[in-house]
């Protein structure tokens, strides 16, 4: 993963040992939009920051939206 631009939810998946493919599979987003946020390239819409939040919160239930995003 060398030289990939990391937003704040892309380092947070990192450091769990997570792959972007498990927030595909659990939010049921597109491969391109999770890669877009978790580069930091994109924001979330409201629709798709409540089902990133569900899959994060089964990791840690203590997930807050302004631990990933500046919202």
């Amino acid at each position: 993963m060398a030289g990939k631009q990391r937003g704040k939810l892309g380092k947070w998946l990192d450091k769990k040992g997570i792959k972007q493919e498990w927030l595909v599979k659990e939010t049921k987003l597109a491969r391109s939009t999770v890669s877009d946020i978790c580069s930091g390239r994109r924001i979330p819409t409201t629709p798709t920051l409540k089902k990133l939040m569900g899959a994060l919160r089964k990791v840690d239930r203590n997930a807050k939206v302004d631990d990933f995003f500046d919202i």
